[in-house]
């Protein structure tokens, strides 16, 4: 996200005083739930879903995601790119590609 991005989601949540409920323990809960919620727009259906829905669902999850990284003065850029050296170690592209096997079944 851009900066003033995180900013607005910032200014949100300290304009309210909301940060004295963001404990990574709620956090994780509250973007466990609104994970369930995109999902639950593709319950009964994989292709007829309502594109705007899902928007606002994945918006509310990348929100606290915002969240829980400012409680826990985490960098998305660092925790993501050390998270995908490691899935690339895992999935090498010899073994994974156009395979859905699990990496410790190649």
């Amino acid at each position: 996200m851009n900066k003033e991005t995180i900013e607005r989601i910032r200014r949100f949540t300290a304009e309210r005083d909301w940060e004295q409920f963001h404990t990574p323990a709620n956090l994780a809960k509250s973007i466990s739930i609104e994970a369930n919620e995109l999902l639950e727009c593709f319950q009964w259906s994989d292709e007829e879903y309502d594109l705007e829905h899902v928007k606002e669902e994945l918006a509310d999850v990348i929100v606290y995601c915002q969240d829980m990284l400012d409680r826990l003065q985490l960098d998305a850029d660092e925790i993501v790119n050390k998270k995908m050296d490691q899935n690339e170690r895992k999935y090498p592209v010899s073994k994974a590609k156009g395979n859905n096997t699990k990496y410790d079944q190649f």
